[in-house]
């Protein structure tokens, strides 16, 4: 995720923190030191927010080690001021399988909360009054955080555990897109009920709105993802790939590559040498920086993207989608496997080309 930066790696998993989170940590600073409680308060305030974000990161760590019983890898979790984002490199389609993913994660923070009550004896923990930023009550508010987290990510709503659960339970009865697009309708309706009672009561929260929205947007693209892979089941690469392209040679200058670029409706070019063999990739990003930082006579060779993930033809087309949205990589170049001979290029506008070419004959 771009603005965020790796601080660990727990079991194959980078932990990355956003810059954005210090933002929370400097708000909650400057709450804990009103009320003329200084310095003191402040670090009270961000020791409080420090600690309740360590538990949602074991939160997002239930999800993670629940999906690696089934094979699945994540490769990284972000922690947000609106919480945390395990990327797993995929959800598992088997109702029951996702059933114990999603679940996972609030039962980190229901055994937390637990622990913390047995820790500070179950009488201190009657009162239900939250008291940011009083160090007499830290273990009774992060008990409490942890049982806030349980009943928010419940909430039946993509991308929260409870929409996912849902979808899980509905899965058992209906198909997977099914079972996706009603769990994603429900969530995109609390959102639009939620920010509608806050703008009509007047009682308006810019953070409880801002989390409506993030419902409703995730809610969503999970549905047009899902329906997009059900669009593509069963496809190969070989259905979706440019087999009508150009490359250059080593040798080629960038105002080579711009001939190229402005000549037709190609943006990314793969450079070859002799035998066919890749060395990489001009993509047109890269060529329009180095036109201004370098000029036109520079060698092309020396802005080459060397894209670690090659493909064959042969690939399933969903997971050869997955790996062009994990790379980060405009252009995945199809090789041969005998012989590591470049065939085509996978583009996401391709792909996208393909959709429409389908979604018209479905329709015809």
């Amino acid at each position: 995720m771009k603005w965020s930066f790796k601080v660990g790696t727990v079991a194959g998993t980078e932990v990355r923190i956003h810059v954005t989170f210090f933002i929370l940590l400097a708000f909650v600073a400057v709450q804990g030191m009103d009320g003329g409680r200084g310095m003191a308060g402040g670090l009270q305030a961000v020791l409080f927010v420090s600690s309740a974000f360590l538990c949602v990161l074991l939160h997002e760590f239930g999800h993670v080690f629940a999906a690696s019983g089934y094979g699945i890898r994540t490769p990284d979790i972000t922690l947000l001021p609106i919480g945390g984002v395990a990327r797993l490199e995929r959800m598992p389609e088997k109702p029951s399988q996702e059933l114990v993913v999603a679940i996972c994660g609030p039962l980190v923070n229901v055994a937390i909360a637990a622990a913390i009550a047995i820790f500070i004896g179950f009488g201190n923990t009657a009162s239900s009054d939250f008291h940011f930023g009083d160090k007499a009550h830290f273990w009774e508010n992060l008990m409490k955080w942890n049982m806030v987290m349980v009943m928010f990510n419940m909430v039946p709503a993509f991308p929260m555990d409870g929409g996912r659960v849902l979808r899980a339970l509905l899965g058992f009865v209906v198909d997977y897109e099914r079972a996706t697009r009603w769990a994603a309708t429900l969530g995109q309706t609390i959102a639009v009920v939620v920010g509608l009672s806050m703008l009509l009561s007047g009682h308006f929260n810019p953070v409880l709105m801002l989390i409506a929205f993030f419902v409703f947007m995730a809610a969503g693209q999970e549905a047009n993802m899902v329906s997009q892979r059900a669009a593509f089941q069963g496809m190969r690469v070989r259905d979706a790939m440019i087999t009508d392209f150009r490359t250059i040679p080593p040798e080629a200058l960038l105002r080579d590559a711009v001939d190229l670029l402005l000549s037709g409706s190609q943006h990314d070019f793969p450079m070859t040498n002799e035998h066919g063999d890749l060395l990489g990739i001009v993509t047109r990003q890269r060529l329009i920086k180095a036109l201004s930082e370098h000029g036109a006579g520079y060698a092309a060779e020396g802005i080459l993207e060397q894209c670690s993930m090659q493909i064959t033809e042969r690939m399933d087309l969903v997971e050869a989608l997955a790996a062009l949205d994990e790379h980060h990589c405009p252009t995945l170049p199809v090789v041969e496997p005998s012989n590591g001979r470049l065939v085509g290029l996978l583009t996401s506008e391709n792909v996208g080309e393909l959709l429409m070419v389908r979604a018209a004959l479905r329709r015809a």
